[in-house]
């Protein structure tokens, strides 16, 4: 899929437990892509625009996007993420403990990729992550990096 370059993920999640169970479950899956971590909507905004003590850090392939979040929500996050012609193409996986239909109808009019409830069972969290990292590695053909966004805003 995208050669021998491990994907960059970003998550963006402010539960430090969810941050450590996803940590574990990329190292047990033996994912090789990139986890870096940012603990809410405006640390995720100035890192996807490098911004803010993250200039230098790379353009996430896929972003792990929790919608309950301190400063910028989730929701507000999905919004500028898919509203900028030079993020618009980064697939957005809402990953939220969230099964509201009003949550889900939402992610999906403004865009989002996927919608995933974690799981409280850490066995089935490790599973959803290793499904997660199957879809977007293997399966599925991400943007190269670094390619110029097309098209008008």
């Amino acid at each position: 899929m995208n050669g021998w370059r491990p994907i960059e993920v970003l998550l963006v999640e402010d539960d430090q437990g969810d941050i450590l169970l996803t940590k574990e479950a990329f190292d047990l899956n033996k994912v090789r892509n990139r986890l870096h971590v940012v603990n809410d909507g405006e640390q995720a905004m100035a890192f996807l625009r490098q911004e803010e003590g993250f200039a230098g850090s790379p353009r996430p392939d896929l972003i792990l996007l929790d919608l309950n979040l301190p400063r910028m929500g989730g929701m507000e996050v999905l919004r500028e993420v898919k509203a900028d012609v030079a993020l618009r193409t980064i697939p957005v996986v809402i990953l939220t403990t969230s099964e509201a239909e009003e949550d889900i109808l939402h992610s999906y009019r403004l865009h989002a990729n996927a919608y995933v409830s974690k799981p409280v069972d850490f066995e089935q969290f490790i599973r959803v992550v290793r499904q997660i990292d199957d879809f977007f590695v293997t399966v599925v053909k991400l943007p190269a990096q670094g390619l110029p966004p097309d098209g008008p805003t």
